[in-house]
């Protein structure tokens, strides 16, 4: 009677093995082999980590071996179990793997075929188009489009992380590594000291090097001794958190009143300002994307504020990139007046500071919320529920949207939510 070797790798994550009893069948050309119990005497099965292997016999030859079936039953309670892959031998020395990589919970069964990428126009066998169309019908009951709120991408169905499906919610110990980065974040800013001082406005510069007393590292460092310098002003548009934001000036918007006597004194190579222009020597940044938002007003009690700024920029002789005028609203006059480099020192400072502060909240509610999160997550629904496992841009993508539904529905409950972080933390508010 023909045998086969089958071997099972179970997943090293945190409650990755099982006590449950588990049977598999081969299904192959010529036909379905009877259920077998995996299962070796006076040995635990399918530990945390475990690579177990097993001998297989069946009555009759089954050909070229399709679908591999698994099926999980109770032993004494529920048990969860996450299977890597597994590995037939056939009687004739060939080795076939099946990838998994999923959780199976309860009592459940699944089906998995080899694990080579295929289009649907490379299965011409009726068992594997069916398979193909079947694990698809399941995915979408899975994964189930929402609008969590009008003019958000769509997002997945679930009102809370317990509710996402098994396979993309955080691992046990991804979750515990959240709590302890937190912790050591906070202990790394020293923050609990000075928590006080984020509950009101500050009243001195200095309150600024005392969060990062215990800070110690090239970047955090220059920043902290340079920031007010608008040499690193420029340096952050290009280098900072959001380097997308800086574009060429082709022409002065109208909204923008900038002559050549108001920025000579910055422009080094004797040119107008028209004709640094010409010469691609200016850049600007516009956040008229704040324009009209109101400033968040959760909390009555204190004041928020919200600039849409225009910032122009001047690349200097020494190759840098620094501002040269900010106007802090969109539509000039006497109450929106052009900040420059040769106005008071902390009339010019202050000037920055809101630019930096519009660049932080287009930051995180554009270019890293939308943008990096919202967007991809679309994207990774759309994935799970029309691309089958086997399909080779399943298998290049995947890895790269494994926490991206996770990580978003936490964020919906704790970030944007009403009275989230958002809410309590930024002048955009959630």
């Amino acid at each position: 009677m023909p045998s086969y070797t089958v071997t099972v790798a179970t997943g090293s994550q945190w409650f990755a093995g099982t006590d449950d009893y588990i049977y598999l069948s081969l299904v192959g050309s010529a036909g379905c082999s009877e259920k077998h119990l995996l299962d070796k005497p006076f040995y635990n099965d399918f530990e945390r980590g475990a690579v177990d292997s097993y001998d297989v016999t069946v009555d009759e030859e089954l050909g070229d071996i399709q679908l591999i079936k698994i099926e999980k039953r109770k032993y004494w309670f529920h048990d969860d179990w996450y299977l890597k892959y597994i590995t037939v031998k056939t009687p004739c020395g060939d080795y076939i793997e099946f990838p998994c990589y999923r959780w199976i919970s309860g009592e459940g069964e699944i089906v998995l075929r080899d694990g080579q990428a295929k289009l649907a126009c490379d299965d011409q066998i009726h068992v594997l188009k069916q398979h193909r169309r079947k694990e698809l019908e399941t995915r979408q009951k899975q994964y189930r489009w929402m609008e969590w709120n009008p003019g958000f991408p769509l997002s997945i169905d679930a009102k809370c992380h317990k509710d996402l499906p098994r396979d993309i919610q955080f691992d046990s110990e991804k979750g515990v590594d959240f709590v302890l980065n937190y912790s050591k974040a906070m202990e790394n800013l020293f923050i609990n000291r000075f928590m006080h001082m984020f509950q009101s406005s500050w009243s001195d510069f200095a309150d600024f090097e005392k969060i990062f007393v215990r800070i110690s590292n090239t970047i955090s460092e220059r920043v902290m001794n340079h920031w007010q310098e608008d040499r690193m002003f420029g340096y952050q548009f290009l280098n900072g958190c959001n380097p997308v934001m800086i574009q060429r000036c082709l022409k002065l918007p109208d909204n923008l009143p900038v002559t050549t006597e108001m920025v000579e004194c910055s422009l080094e190579r004797q040119l107008t300002l028209e004709q640094e222009i010409e010469q691609g020597n200016i850049f600007i940044v516009d956040f008229k994307l704040l324009d009209g938002i109101d400033a968040n007003k959760t909390d009555p009690c204190t004041l928020q504020f919200l600039a849409a700024p225009i910032c122009l920029l001047y690349k200097n002789l020494a190759n840098k990139i620094v501002p040269i005028a900010i106007q802090l609203n969109q539509v000039p006059g006497e109450e929106n007046p052009i900040f420059l480099p040769s106005d008071a020192k902390y009339d010019w400072l202050l000037a920055k500071i809101w630019v930096r502060s519009s660049d932080f909240h287009v930051h995180q509610t554009i270019t890293h919320l939308l943008r990096t999160h919202l967007v991809s997550e679309v994207f990774g629904i759309a994935m799970y529920r029309q691309l089958p496992a086997v399909h080779p841009i399943f298998k290049l993508l995947v890895a790269h949207v494994r926490f991206t539904i996770a990580i978003n529905t936490k964020a919906r409950e704790q970030l944007i939510c009403e009275y989230g972080l958002f809410d309590k933390a930024n002048a955009t508010g959630g």
